[in-house]
C-alpha cells in the first residue's frame, strides 16, 4: 500500500478535497437513515450495529481511505443523538453552527500544538488575543484560560484559590455542578460546605450564616445556569456576602456566561464580573463543536501560579529571547487550538449576531412553556429562566415519567432529559437550535402525551 497523503504542506487541500465530500455524503446518508433523532433499539441494537458494521476493529490489511470514511462515518451519523434535530433537546449540548465546524476541520488540518510557540506560532497569538477579549467582556482587565469546559475551569478555578490563598474551604449550594466536589476531592482541599438552594438557587441567608461562622480562607461557587433547570444565582447578592465577609468568588457560568452577548438577557447575569473567576463554554450557549471553554480570570497575575518550565518547551533562556511561554496558559501539554472555531465564529457574527442566536432560544424556551402551560395534560415546573423547560404529564408519578423518557429514547423519537427538582422527576428540555420551530414543539408534546399512562 502507498504511504497515504498527509492534510498539511501545499498539497494538503488537494488530497482532503476528495475525502471530505465522501465525508460529506456519509454524513447525509448516515442522517437520512435514521429515522429521528437518535437510533431506534436502545444500547443493544445500536451496539450490535457497529460491531456488526467494524468487525475487526485492528484488520490486518486496511480497506483503504474512501471504504473506511464512508463506513465509520455513515455508522457514527446513522447512531448519532443529532443535536440539530428540534426533538434532541435533553442536555446542554447544542447542534454546532457550520462555520464553527469547518474551522474546527481547518485547525485539525494544521494540527498546532499549543504546549510551545515553535508548534503554534500564528494560533498561540491568537489564542492570547482572543481569550483577553472574551475575559474582557466577563471583567475589564481580566485574562482568559482555554478549557475544554466547566469541569476543568472549576478545577482551575479551585486550584488558583488555593495557590493564592492557601487550603481555602468551598461553600456551593446544592443545585452546583458535581465537578466542583471533584475537584475539591482532586486538589486535596476540606470537603465543601453544602448550602440550601430551596428554590433552586443559593439562598443567600444559609450562605451568610455560614460565612459567619467560617474562619479559614474562604471560597464560595455561585451558578449562572443550573444544569437542571438552567436557574441563575442571586449573584450580585452573593457578591455582596463575599466582600462582607472577606471570601472569594467563583462563579461557574457554563451555560449562563454567554447571555453577556444578548443586549435583551445580560442583566439576568449582573454581578458576573464581580467574580474572581468565571467559567464560560461556548459549546453550550455558543454553538461551537466540543470543547470551547474558558476561564476568565480577574487577576492576571493569578495565572501565573500555572507556570512550569520544561527545557525542551519553554527553556529560560528561550523564554527571555522573546519566545512566548504558553505551558502557564493550561494544566494540559498537547493542546488543540481551540480558539480558532471561536475566533471565526466571532468575527463571522459579532457579538450581536451571537446575541441574537441567544434571544432566539430563550424566545423558543419561552414559546414551549407557555404552550405547556396552556395544555390540559401537563403540568409546567415554572417560566424558563434562560431555554431550559421543565415539565411533565399531570397525574403521572415519578416512575411513569422515567419510563416515558426511556422509551422515546428507545424508539428513536425523542431525547429528554431528566430533573429532580421540589422532590418530583421533571422531564427536561433544553432547547438550544435556533432553528426549532413551533411545530416542533407542538410534536414533541404529542409524542410524550401519546406515552403517557391513562
Amino acid at each position: 500500500m502507498p504511504t497515504p497523503p498527509l492534510s498539511g504542506g501545499p498539497a494538503g487541500p488537494t488530497h482532503l478535497r476528495p475525502l471530505l465530500a465522501t465525508v460529506l455524503d456519509a454524513l447525509q446518508e448516515g442522517a437520512r437513515s435514521r429515522p429521528g433523532p437518535l437510533p431506534p433499539g436502545g444500547p443493544a441494537a445500536v451496539t450490535a450495529q457497529v460491531h456488526h458494521t467494524i468487525g475487526d476493529a485492528l484488520p490486518e490489511d486496511g480497506t483503504g481511505a474512501e471504504e473506511a470514511l464512508r463506513a465509520l462515518t455513515t455508522l457514527l451519523a446513522h447512531g448519532a443523538a443529532d443535536p440539530a434535530d428540534p426533538l434532541c433537546a435533553a442536555h446542554l449540548h447544542c447542534p454546532p453552527l457550520a462555520v464553527a465546524t469547518a474551522a474546527d476541520l481547518a485547525a485539525s488540518a494544521l494540527n498546532p500544538s499549543m504546549d510551545s510557540w515553535d508548534q503554534a506560532p500564528a494560533a498561540s497569538a491568537l489564542e492570547e488575543l482572543v481569550t483577553t477579549a472574551l475575559a474582557a467582556h466577563v471583567h475589564p482587565g481580566a485574562t482568559g484560560l482555554v478549557t475544554t469546559g466547566a469541569t476543568e475551569a472549576n478545577q482551575l478555578a479551585l486550584l488558583l484559590a488555593r495557590e493564592h490563598h492557601g487550603p481555602v474551604q468551598l461553600l456551593a449550594g446544592e443545585n452546583a455542578h458535581h465537578s466542583l466536589h471533584r475537584a475539591a476531592w482532586l486538589l486535596g482541599l476540606p470537603e465543601p460546605v453544602t448550602l440550601p438552594a430551596p428554590a433552586g438557587t443559593l439562598d443567600p441567608a444559609a450562605l451568610d450564616e455560614a460565612l459567619t461562622q467560617l474562619h479559614q480562607p474562604l471560597l464560595v461557587a455561585a451558578t449562572a445556569g443550573t444544569t437542571d433547570a438552567g436557574l441563575i444565582d442571586p449573584l450580585a447578592q452573593i457578591a455582596d456576602l463575599c466582600d462582607l465577609h472577606g471570601a472569594r468568588l467563583h462563579i461557574d457560568a457554563a451555560y449562563g456566561g454567554p447571555l453577556l452577548f444578548s443586549d435583551r438577557h445580560r442583566p439576568l447575569v449582573d454581578g458576573l464580573d464581580r467574580a474572581h473567576t468565571v467559567a464560560l463554554d461556548l459549546h453550550k450557549l455558543g454553538w461551537q463543536p466540543v470543547a470551547a471553554g474558558l476561564l476568565a480570570v480577574r487577576d492576571p497575575d493569578e495565572s501565573e501560579a500555572l507556570a512550569h518550565r520544561a527545557d525542551y518547551l519553554n527553556a529560560d533562556d528561550d523564554t527571555e529571547a522573546g519566545l512566548p511561554d504558553l505551558l502557564g496558559r493550561s494544566l494540559r501539554t498537547t493542546r488543540r487550538p481551540d480558539i480558532l472555531k471561536v475566533a471565526v465564529t466571532l468575527r463571522a457574527l459579532g457579538r450581536t449576531g451571537i446575541g441574537t442566536l441567544v434571544d432566539q432560544v430563550c424566545a423558543t424556551a419561552a414559546e414551549f412553556a407557555a404552550l405547556i402551560d396552556a395544555h390540559p395534560h401537563f403540568e409546567l415546573h415554572a417560566a424558563p429562566t434562560i431555554s431550559t423547560v421543565l415539565f411533565r404529564p399531570r397525574h403521572s408519578d415519578d416512575t411513569a415519567v422515567a419510563h416515558i423518557r426511556r422509551q422515546l429514547l428507545t424508539e428513536g423519537h425523542a431525547v429528554l432529559g431528566r430533573a429532580r427538582l421540589d422532590g418530583r422527576l421533571w422531564l427536561k428540555a433544553t432547547l438550544l437550535n435556533p432553528y426549532t420551530q413551533p411545530a416542533d414543539l407542538a410534536g414533541l408534546l404529542k409524542l410524550v402525551e401519546g406515552h403517557t399512562p391513562r
